[in-house]
């Protein structure tokens, strides 16, 4: 057995396989809970991809891969086998979308053409992972990438981004796909993109993020209530950052990864909405951003990013957090 210690974590080879796990704490600090192990990597470097779970599989959508700044790139991974196929591109290449899951669909919506947010689209396409087949829907109102989407209630929210002038932007949309329409909602409190956007416990959470240029990061934690199209403020992110990111596992909303020019983070951090308090839990194996995470089981799958501001040293890795 072999280890080593990086960015305050332990990585203990066995049989060839690397399992991270944190190291212990500073004294009288908490210990820091769970441990990360990597998976089978990725067919292509992959960052500002989609990544969302659904029929028992994980699937890595579009984003950057193969020196092309935005792809089409549809591959999925069975947990279950550890392996990896590609299934059916998307109808157009795009940098920077984002995703989620609604009735057993994949949601993928908006994006950018290129890298550093070039022409942002209205996008709005739906995949069924069992037909393998793609549908193009009612376009978004405001053409935006690196927006935060997610679905509640049987509606699927697009919420901040980044329009086609550079803007962030504080517009919130809700699909619906029984009529095939947009309205338009409550608006964030604050304009951004490149944020965590999760659902939990019936509330959309709106967590750190970017509110301008690539420095211009916030820990800005708002809160909407479908009930009365209303935000309020929650517990602001301890370590506050842009390029993140989110998803909801055992009950915590987590917040992974991120970037500030010139470095990027391992934080791994979990809001307990039950609570109102935020958690430290082991962190990543190095800092990253443009990673993509979804939950299958006990585990949250990380796939991708890059190492380094920007799309330095992009990654085909495939990591896995674990806690009790």
């Amino acid at each position: 057995m072999r280890h080593f210690s990086v960015l305050g974590v332990l990585l203990i080879s066995l049989g060839g396989a690397w399992i991270y796990a944190a190291q212990a704490p500073p004294a009288g600090a908490p210990p820091a809970q769970g441990v990360w192990a990597e998976k089978a990597r990725m067919f292509d470097l992959r960052s500002e991809a989609a990544t969302v779970f659904a029929n028992g599989k994980i699937y890595v959508i579009g984003g950057l891969a193969r020196n092309q700044e935005a792809s089409t790139l549809n591959q999925e991974y069975d947990p279950a086998t550890d392996t990896w196929r590609d299934r059916r591109p998307m109808p157009f290449p795009l940098s920077h979308p984002n995703g989620t899951v609604l009735n057993g669909k994949i949601h993928i919506v908006g994006g950018f053409l290129a890298q550093v947010h070039v022409a942002a689209q209205d996008s709005n396409f739906e995949y069924d992972p069992v037909a393998d087949t793609w549908r193009i829907l009612a376009p978004l109102r405001t053409p935006r990438g690196s927006v935060g989407v997610v679905a509640l209630n049987g509606k699927i929210h697009a919420i901040g981004g980044r329009d086609p002038s550079d803007r962030v932007l504080d517009i919130h949309e809700q699909f619906d796909p029984a009529t095939s329409t947009w309205r338009q909602l409550a608006p964030l409190p604050r304009a951004r993109d490149h944020m965590a956007v999760v659902a939990a416990n019936g509330k959309i959470h709106a967590i750190g993020g970017r509110t301008g240029a690539s420095k211009a990061m916030t820990g800005q934690h708002d809160i909407y209530d479908p009930k009365t199209d209303t935000w309020s403020s929650g517990p602001a992110l301890p370590t506050p950052r842009s390029g993140v990111a989110g998803t909801l596992y055992k009950g915590l909303i987590l917040v992974l990864g991120g970037e500030l020019p010139p470095n990027t983070f391992a934080q791994n951090e979990g809001f307990d909405p039950k609570t109102n308090t935020w958690r430290t839990l082991a962190p990543m194996p190095a800092g990253r951003h443009a990673a993509g995470a979804a939950v299958s089981g006990d585990n949250v799958y990380l796939a991708g990013g890059s190492l380094r501001p920007g799309s330095g040293q992009v990654v085909p890795e495939l990591i896995v957090f674990t806690m009790p």
